[in-house]
């Protein structure tokens, strides 16, 4: 199997037997320097010829196929992976007859006639701010459960979370939440719910561990100008004082022209 990047961020990558290291630090066999890798981010461990991608920096995001994973996961062609905020696909090595290795290729087109994918970053990530999960990000997709038991989407290894404490389903607005009967109980914003809606920077607490909803995906809204009175006023200033300007030099015509009338006549 090998590891293509659609987007350019690295050369293709053969996945020998043995494992392979990803992160930023200049001693992995694969360095990716970007916001989201950390140095010691994943690696991917080829045996047998059944591979396996596991996380080695819970802090940071390893998404397989649009789901965070925790633990060792099986890699398989056609597998899509994110670290942090770059991407890449995973394809057949195709078998060679001859037995030196090939020269990596310039980057093009997939080999396989499929369509370019562009990855994208998860439209919403929860970061974790207090507790266990304390500076974990998990990346949400679909409908995710959280809760102290392994099997969860979402697993939180701590005494005051139930087995299944809450589910999660992304929407476009933000992410729903529905308390599956938690002991103690599920809260948004410090208010206490049975289903309510989590919108990006808000609060989701479960008991005493605390998440912030982000949405690295989204792209920032555009403040409008704000408009002061003081430029509005200025024109209109301006064009007070060339009124009274006018004024006066229209007083001061009058003035001239009754005082050559008044000459005329003989009255001066």
């Amino acid at each position: 199997m090998k590891l293509i990047f659609p987007n350019g961020e690295h050369a293709e990558v053969v996945l020998g037997e043995g494992v392979t290291r990803v992160g930023s630090g200049s001693d992995c066999q694969i360095v990716l320097v970007a916001p989201g890798v950390a140095v010691d981010h994943c690696e991917i461990e080829v045996a047998g010829g059944a591979a396996t991608v596991r996380t080695r920096d819970p802090s940071v995001a390893t998404v397989l196929n649009g789901r965070q994973i925790s633990q060792s996961e099986p890699l398989k062609p056609g597998d899509l992976l994110l670290f942090g905020r770059i991407g890449c696909r995973v394809v057949a090595q195709e078998r060679s007859a001859a037995a030196s290795p090939m020269p990596p290729p310039a980057p093009a087109l997939t080999e396989d006639g499929r369509t370019r994918i562009r990855m994208a970053l998860p439209k919403f990530m929860l970061r974790g701010v207090s507790g266990a999960t304390f500076g974990r990000n998990f990346a949400l997709s679909g409908s995710m459960t959280m809760g102290r038991q392994n099997d969860c989407d979402i697993p939180i290894q701590a005494d005051e979370i139930s087995r299944h404490h809450a589910r999660l389903q992304v929407t476009a607005e933000g992410v729903m939440v529905e308390d599956l009967g938690s002991a103690n109980g599920t809260w948004i914003n410090d208010k206490r719910i049975h289903t309510g809606m989590l919108r990006p920077g808000e609060e989701l607490r479960l008991d005493t561990i605390r998440f912030l909803l982000l949405a690295p995906g989204a792209q920032p809204s555009t403040a409008a100008k704000a408009v002061t009175s003081e430029p509005a006023a200025a024109p209109a200033g301006k064009s007070g004082s060339s009124a009274v300007v006018w004024v006066v030099v229209a007083v001061v015509l009058l003035a001239a022209t009754a005082f050559g009338v008044l000459r005329y006549l003989g009255k001066i």
